[in-house]
């Protein structure tokens, strides 16, 4: 820079100029100096060309120029030092590096430089403009000799508006010049002139003159002018300000404009029409003031998109000055008064957006809801005292027909309206004060504002009052014609209301404070006591109204809140008003739909619409479980059913149309409404299998396989389960899946060979779309992600009771060659193909056979856990030996009795499973070896085996004494039960003294201490008739009946005799006892099952399919003893009990009603599991949220602790606690067991939850850490 050329001026000259000129319009907007320094600071984070000016490339190269060796030399230093570690990150770097340059010797010089050279620079320019000022104000001069009606020319603007206006800037004494020829005193052709004058005048210098107060006199006198054209001008003043200016300049010509409005209202000698009159919008005077008021109201709609990045007073201003406008209250009482503003302003503005807008933000809104609070609370009285004498309105123009003989709104939108009458305005302003009364009671802030007094109302008015209102409108005011769809745009009063009710339903807390109340609910059900009670009922066009009614209570049930309030009241519930609450009004009414037994509705084509809508208000209550205890005594499953089929016998007799057929439409829509009804049915009888409970009512109905059927045909259009229903099928999928009916029904839809299909797909065949060039990439898990969809779903899919109907006395196929093309359609193929991967043929059909292969041994892992999979597997498949000889194969002989295993992801994965499935016990009674190899020399320390024994090291240490200390207590209680005396209360004195032990000492419930209390105790209540629940039934044909033990059976007893073993509690000759106990037992119950049962379920066809794990437990606890295990559970038959401990027990059992004995679902999942889903939503909410969000049920876990007694998942001294505190206390402590344990592992389900692995956690995982002997009775 020390050789600066004359040319290098010129040239920083032009570029400072194109840079100048590119943001004047930005600085001149700029209130302040300070401002304007500001924009400047920060262009380039606001301007997208600020790296395309020439100025600023210019900048670039200098620096590069004088800079850059000085940059490249500290980069390399702070470089090389990080390869060394002392420092790191790319931050730190360009930190270091522009401190060390701008402390550089070079980066002085050239700032020092720039200074100098941009000074001449800017002087230069300035100079420049001084000449040009000069040269402007002697051609205005001469301009103003030669015309001199003429002040000021457009000619001289260089700035455009956002109008494409030109722009004349002037200086102080001319904006006082203008504004005197804008006094109402100067002649018209002057005033007109100075407006057009000022409409080319920058806003910011208008609204920055000293002038000012006195220009916004005259503007608003000018806006009163009966010149059209000249008023017309102002307006347009005002909309270019409005469009171009910054707020603290708008706000000022807002408040004017609002305050001209006020004063024209207020004022007797203006125009306005009265509501007697009605508006005529084709008259000039009400034109222009609509003209006024929809620019005042474009600007509200606008203003808070960026009134927050300016001082709150400005906001408050605006705010203040429309609620005052809004304010200005005419007697409308004479006829004769004029509208007020609020009336042009519903005009312009039908549903309040402006108002809506106002209160989104939280910074608007508490200024709104203040004013409101301190100063206007008019406003809101108003727009109530309007929704009030509409709904008198309407219930005065209703005659005894139900019609409104003359109160009638006319809504052809297709028409142009010029004139509406005071009726029609009373109409609009309505629906405004309806539209802010809905918005203002979404806020807490906004509903303090009640209660309220109004004119003609002695008491105050609450919020339940207002929501009480809205309600009685729904069925007293007109509502549509039939031919429009209820959920059709429509300004409807009906369809408006329900629209504002809705909003409030879908806030909780809202909701909450306006809605669920009994008075609420009482006013909502009003039309349906009326037509129960065949009372004659004043409704327009009812069908329509209680559709709406149903649709807000739907919405009412699909919250915790509102589903206890229909189902047990609000408020101080009493039990004589049982019948009376909502859900039994509800459900009273809909089965009278279903049976159509309404006269009043008899005959509608809108009928199955309604029915629709009413049965989705039920199922609302029906898909929970503590809904489904209040319903079920109604039935309604049974009407539905009864209800789809006649539906689909009909619809079935629809024919189908025929292009160019000639039908008419009221026909064509009721056959419509008629195949929407049908599958709207089925959808509500599907929704019956959310509960273990509704799961057994569906299959009662014998729709099952229709239900799921329907269920697979959306789940394949994934489409949405319901409106209220966020999670999709899951949890129906998992409570059918839990069951052999729904296993079977699973089948026959197709969802198992989809499920199947597609598992094959993304394990082996791979994605169609993803293009060859982009190989796939290799799993680094064992279940690859793009598999564990599927993993999971099989997972849920099979339970027990699935497994052994979709693969029960199957044998796998075993082919000697499977072609590549050759894909699997069922649980069988997949058992074949990926788990017992034991031939040549099987290997070489696979494309990922490791990855293949670990999957199927991951899936085989989990099913084991369920201990009658595992023996229903060995006993079929003998899984053992399948896995032992694929270790075999997998190992390396080093001499002639040692052998060397290959280590890797399958060998891994069956020495687990293996371990697993040959020992049984609990979290401390076994060791199961890690399925992840460690860091380090010796990557797998735990021995692999291909033969049996099991190595020692997995079986952990157990105190060799078999027998507990005697316990002063536990002698007591013992000796009382030797001793009874059968007073009244014995059996709950023998309750609390059980529970003080168990309290206290835990630990002498065990051995033959736990044995004798038991035994005692069971022979007491077996002799107290009260007590026995099921009478013992002796059948002589089937006394010489010979049992033999299927092989599932006999591997149970070598399991239990081995664990039994393991815990010292068995002699040598225990398993000759326990075959003679179990088919003791067998013998007995056969005697009490229905002996022909005609059913599908393979589960059925014979005995009890799976292992009785509770006689095994009991033989444990009795040490082996064959007599005293018989006697105990001959006697504990008969207790209720032991319907839910001994499984077993029910099974066909002619103590249920036959056709639940023949859906082979059992109480223990259908009442035990049921009422712990449904304490489970109470007492933990979480851990139920949980569930339903992962898909997967509680119901169906717990299924399986129960069945086999918690074995594998609690230690032994767990396990006799668990029984003995069940045989004491009764059932209910069942449930009790496994709240506790999902109380213990809440915060593992919501981990599992979260990483998308909850049923295989519940499922593998043993109960670490869990203690039930101290928590006798429910503590949650």
């Amino acid at each position: 820079m020390s050789h600066f050329t004359s040319e290098e001026e010129v040239s920083l000259q032009s570029m400072l100029r194109q840079l100048l000129q590119s943001v004047k319009e930005k600085i001149t907007g700029a209130p302040s100096v300070e401002c304007a320094e500001e924009i400047l600071l920060h262009l380039e984070e606001t301007d997208e060309n600020f790296h395309n000016y020439e100025f600023v490339k210019y900048l670039r190269q200098y620096i590069s120029k004088n800079l850059g060796s000085v940059i490249e030399e500290e980069t390399e230093k702070r470089t090389s030092a990080q390869n060394q570690g002392e420092g790191s990150g790319y931050d730190t770097l360009v930190q270091h590096v522009t401190k060390k340059t701008r402390e550089s010797k070079e980066y002085r010089e050239m700032m020092h430089s720039l200074k100098n050279v941009m000074m001449v620079v800017v002087e230069s320019l300035i100079n420049k403009f001084e000449e040009d000022q000069m040269r402007y104000k002697e051609m205005h001069r001469k301009v103003k000799t030669e015309q001199q009606s003429s002040y000021y020319t457009d000619n001289c603007s260089d700035s455009d508006s956002s109008f494409n206006q030109s722009y004349t800037f002037m200086n102080q004494e001319q904006l006082q010049l203008l504004v005197e020829r804008l006094d109402p005193a100067q002649p018209k052709e002057v005033r007109q002139e100075a407006m057009h004058t000022l409409c080319s005048a920058p806003p910011s210098d208008i609204l920055n003159c000293e002038s000012w107060t006195n220009l916004r006199k005259h503007l608003a006198t000018a806006l009163s002018d009966p010149d059209s054209n000249f008023s017309d001008k102002v307006l347009k003043f005002y909309a270019k300000t409005f469009s171009s200016s910054s707020l603290n300049m708008t706000r000022e010509l807002y408040t004017s404009l609002a305050k001209y409005l006020e004063l024209y209202f207020l004022s007797e000698n203006n125009y306005v029409p009265t509501l007697s009159m009605g508006v005529d919008i084709s008259n000039p005077d009400v034109i222009r003031l609509l003209k006024k008021i929809r620019l005042l109201n474009e600007y509200q709609r606008e203003v808070p998109s960026f009134w927050i990045r300016h001082p709150e007073k400005y906001m408050e201003e605006i705010m203040e000055s429309t609620l005052s406008l809004l304010s200005v209250k005419h007697d409308h009482s004479v006829s004769s008064k004029p509208l007020d503003p609020v009336y042009f302003l519903a005009l312009v503005d039908l549903k309040a957006v402006w108002f809506k807008k106002w209160m989104h933000a939280y910074y608007s809104r508490t200024v709104v809801l203040r004013l409101l609070d301190k100063k206007y609370k008019s406003l809101i009285i108003a727009s109530v005292e309007q929704c009030a004498s509409y709904l008198e309105a309407c219930e005065s123009t209703v005659d005894g027909t139900g019609v409104f003989n003359y109160f009638s709104i006319s809504h052809d939108g297709n028409k142009q309206k010029n004139f509406y009458t005071g009726k029609e305005l009373q109409y609009i302003y309505f629906v405004h004060s309806l539209s802010l009364l809905g918005r203002l009671l979404i806020y807490k802030q906004g509903r303090k504002l009640f209660p309220i007094q109004l004119k003609n109302r002695k008491d105050l008015m609450s919020l339940t009052d207002l929501v009480i209102l809205f309600t009685r409108l729904i069925y007293c005011s007109p509502n549509c014609p039939k031919t429009l769809t209820v959920h059709s745009g429509n300004y409807f009063p009906a369809g408006l209301i329900t629209d504002v009710l809705r909003i409030l339903c879908d806030r909780k807390e809202c909701a909450t404070e306006c809605l669920y109340t009994n008075t609420v609910m009482e006013a909502l059900l009003q039309p349906i006591h009326y037509l129960l009670n065949g009372t004659e009922v004043h409704l327009n066009c009812s069908e329509t109204t209680l559709i709406h009614i149903a649709d807000i209570l739907a919405r009412i049930a699909a919250v915790d809140e509102g589903l206890s309030l229909l189902l047990y009241g609000g408020e101080n519930p009493s039990v004589e008003v049982t019948s009376h609450r909502g859900a039994h009004t509800i459900v009273q009414f809909t089965k009278k739909l279903l049976d159509e037994d309404i006269s009043v509705l008899s005959g509608s084509e809108m009928l199955p619409v309604l029915k629709g809508a009413f049965i989705f208000v039920c199922r609302q209550m029906y898909s929970t479980c503590e809904g489904l205890e209040v319903l079920q005594l109604y039935r309604l499953h049974r009407s539905i059913a009864e209800a789809w089929k006649k539906t689909s016998l009909i619809s079935e007799r629809i024919p189908t149309p025929v292009t160019g057929a000639d039908c008419s439409t009221s026909v064509s829509q009721w056959s419509q409404n008629f195949i929407v009804l049908e599958e709207t049915l089925l959808d509500d009888l599907l929704n019956f299998a959310s509960t273990p409970k509704g799961l057994l009512l569906l299959q009662n109905t014998g729709t099952v396989n229709e239900c799921v059927t329907y269920m697979f045909n959306r789940f394949t259009k994934n489409l949405q389960v319901s409106g209220c229903e966020k999670f999709g099928y899951g949890v129906i999928l998992s409570q059918v899946a839990a069951t052999a009916p729904g296993a079977l029904a699973l089948q026959s839809s197709g969802f198992v060979k989809a499920l199947v299909t597609e598992l094959w797909g993304v394990l082996e065949c791979g994605r169609d779309d993803i293009r060859v060039t982009h190989p796939r990439s290799t799993p680094v898990d064992p279940i690859d992600r793009s598999c564990q969809k599927s993993f999971l779903a099989l997972i849920k899919l099979l339970s027990y009771p699935a497994v052994y109907e979709l693969i029960g006395n199957q044998e796998i196929p075993n082919k000697p060659e499977y072609s590549l093309r050759e894909v699997p359609t069922d649980i069988i193929d997949i058992v074949d193909r990926l788990i017992i991967v034991n031939t040549a043929a099987k290997i070489h059909s696979l494309f990922n056979y490791e990855q293949s292969h670990i999957f199927g041994l991951r899936l085989l892992n989990v099913l084991c856990c369920d201990l009658d999979t595992q023996l229903l597997f060995e006993s079929q498949y003998k899984i053992s030996e399948v896995l032992l000889d694929a270790q075999k194969e997998n190992a390396i002989n080093i001499a002639e009795t040692s052998r060397y295993f290959i280590i890797d992801g399958l060998s891994v994965e069956r020495n687990h499973i293996l371990v697993r499935i040959n020992h049984v016990g609990g979290p401390t009674e076994r060791i199961l070896p890690p399925r992840i190899l460690h860091k380090g020399d010796d990557p797998y320390p735990w021995p692999m085996f291909s033969s049996y024994p099991l190595p020692t090291c997995y079986f952990a240490e157990f105190p060799r004494k078999t027998d507990s200390r005697q316990d002063d207590d536990a002698s007591k209680l013992l000796s009382d039960l030797k001793n009874p005396d059968k007073h009244l209360g014995w059996i709950e004195n023998v309750q609390r003294q059980f529970c003080e032990i168990m309290e206290s000492k835990p630990n002498v419930v065990s051995g033959t201490n736990l044995a004798e209390l038991i035994e005692k105790f069971v022979l007491l209540l077996s002799e107290t008739p009260s007590e026995c629940y099921f009478s013992s039934r002796e059948n002589e044909d089937d006394a010489n009946v010979v049992i033999n033990l299927t092989p599932i059976q006999q591997l149970g007893i070598k399991m239990t005799i081995s664990y039994g073993k393991h815990l010292n509690l068995l002699g040598e000759n225990a398993e000759n006892d326990l075959c003679q106990v179990l088919m003791s037992c067998e013998k007995y119950l056969k005697q009490q099952q229905h002996v022909f049962i005609q059913t599908s379920l393979r589960g059925l066809e014979e005995g009890y399919a799976s292992y009785d794990w509770f006689t095994s437990s009991i033989f444990l606890i009795m040490m082996g003893d064959r007599e005293k295990t018989s006697t105990f559970l001959h006697q504990f038959s008969h207790l209720l009990v032991s319907a839910f401990l001994w499984i077993p027990r029910l099974h066909r059992s002619i103590h249920l009603p036959l056709d639940t004995a023949m859906s082979g679902i059992h109480p223990v999942y259908f009442c035990s599991a049921h009422y712990v889903e449904m304490l489970l939503k109470a007492e933990l909410p979480l851990v139920s949220s949980a569930f339903r969000m992962s898909g997967f049920t509680s119901s169906q876990i717990c299924q399986q602790w129960l069945s086999q007694c918690f074995w594998n998942y609690m230690d032994w001294r767990e396990i006799c606690h668990y029984i003995a505190i069940c045989i004491f206390l009764g059932p209910d402590y069942q449930i009790y067991m496994c709240l506790s344990v999902f109380k213990h592992l809440q915060q593992e389900i919501l981990q599992h939850t979260q990483t998308q692995d909850l049923q295989v956690f519940l499922k593998e995982e043993a109960l670490h850490g869990f203690q039930r002997g101290r928590l006798a009775k429910p503590q949650l």
